[in-house]
């Protein structure tokens, strides 16, 4: 597989209908990568629930409870790295062992920070587990490019990735049913009234229920991690000497590959806050609860899902950065249907949000990667740890939903509702900068 690795780094393939997407001798391998990208998909989206939940449950404003995503993001950021240096010394396999391994522990972390009650130390489990989901994804996306022809890389990825949302939805139902659901509906008035006692014995019962989506996951993540641990087919690459600064300065000179980072940077920032004050919106614009609202968050995940298999299905004959100019210009749209029009129209804005989203992701990093040689593994590093995006975005819009900074723009509404309703030009701007990088970097042209 090392050949394989060193041949998909490198492009001068056409693109043809008779280049199978994924290899059969690489199919077994491909299948369990997919879980990975599911079970990564359904934390992702099961830790945007946490943040509406550790506010009620730890009374906290929506700026210091979006701490959840800036532990888990930021440890995307900070892993990424060392990522790509253990599967440059070691395999992608090897990579897979140590992010798995990772995440359970970080899920076990879980257990004392619920008995303990403790957010900070909820935190720290947080940021153990994304350690292991950013190792998981800056290996497997490349890992995944690199099991068939380079003319193919592009679909291939979008294809894995489409497994991806399936296991975000997964994440949303069990937030909702698990996690939200089992909240208790006492407001922060009601909670600051209860005695000690009270307050603990609930806390109790909702950390609990916290716990058990990420703690039953460890059992999936055990059997993948046997697979990867018995399969000895991506052992030592010999793709050359990883030189950490020598490639970081051959790569900041690629535009197409430093415009990517960047692009990615913004998108990951835009999809992590999205989802994660989709929920507010909705219990803000229409009056209902956690668990009601989620319903939305839902439906929008449903719509990313149907429109990430359609563009990957259609990637085959439309240029995939094209399309991805074309989801941009209508996230711009749909950010600005958001905040400005009424009730009914704007929460369906923003869920249509979520449909122009699907295809970013996995087509940013194609682009990026494309033509990297042997600057790949650090490559991958590199957007991955974009994902800090989540960690830097999330938080600010939060601030905005805080203080109202931006309600000025929006003199038709007042309060919360103007709050939340002008933090959305957050995202429109983020679509902006995808929407240039798509402009400026056509798959064909960078081939």
């Amino acid at each position: 597989m090392g050949e394989n690795i060193k041949s998909a780094a490198r492009s001068g393939t056409k693109n043809s209908d008779k280049t199978p997407i994924v290899p059969k001798q690489y199919i077994v391998h491909f299948v369990m990568l997919i879980s990975c990208f599911i079970l990564w998909g359904l934390l992702n989206n099961m830790t945007d629930n946490l943040v509406p939940a550790f506010g009620r449950i730890f009374m906290l404003e929506a700026a210091d409870a979006s701490l959840t995503q800036v532990a888990f993001y930021g440890s995307y950021a900070v892993l990424a790295l060392p990522a790509a240096i253990l599967i440059k010394k070691y395999s992608y396999r090897h990579g897979v062992l140590v992010g798995l391994g990772l995440y359970i522990v970080g899920a076990m972390g879980y257990i004392p920070a619920a008995m303990l009650q403790n957010f900070n130390l909820f935190l720290v489990s947080v940021f153990v587990l994304a350690g292991g989901l950013s190792i998981l994804e800056t290996t497997c996306n490349p890992y995944v490019i690199s099991l068939g022809d380079e003319s193919t890389s592009v679909r291939r990825l979008n294809l894995a990735q489409a497994f991806n949302p399936i296991g975000s939805l997964t994440g949303i139902i069990l937030a909702k049913y698990l996690i939200l659901s089992n909240l208790n509906p006492a407001t922060y008035e009601e909670r600051i009234a209860m005695s000690p006692e009270s307050l603990s014995a609930i806390r109790s019962n909702e950390l609990l229920w916290v716990c058990v989506p990420y703690v039953g996951l460890v059992a999936i993540a055990i059997i993948i991690w046997c697979f990867f641990k018995k399969s000895k087919d991506s052992e030592k690459d010999e793709s050359g000497a990883l030189n950490i600064l020598e490639s970081i300065k051959k790569l900041v000179k690629i535009p197409r590959y430093a415009f990517g980072v960047v692009a990615q940077f913004f998108y990951v920032g835009l999809q992590i806050a999205v989802w994660t004050w989709t929920i507010q919106y909705v219990m803000t614009t229409l009056g209902l609860n956690e668990a009601a609202a989620a319903q939305y968050y839902l439906i929008a995940m449903v719509s990313f899902i149907v429109c990430r298999w359609i563009c990957t299905a259609l990637m085959k004959y439309i240029d995939p950065a094209i399309m991805m100019a074309i989801f941009a210009t209508g996230g711009i749209t749909f950010s600005l249907g958001t905040i400005y029009l009424p009730t009914n129209q704007s929460v369906w804005c923003l869920v249509a949000i979520s449909a122009c989203m699907s295809l970013m992701f996995p087509t940013i990093y194609g682009i990026a990667l494309k033509d990297l040689g042997e600057e790949v593994k650090v490559g991958a590093a590199g957007l991955i740890m974009a994902i800090l995006g989540g960690a830097v975005i999330t938080p600010y819009m939060g601030s905005l939903i805080d203080n109202g900074k931006l309600s000025s723009i929006v003199p038709m509404f007042t309060g919360a509702e103007a709050a939340i309703r002008s933090s959305f030009l957050v995202p429109a701007i983020c679509f902006a900068v995808v929407l240039l990088y798509s402009i400026c970097f056509r798959t064909k042209k960078s081939a």
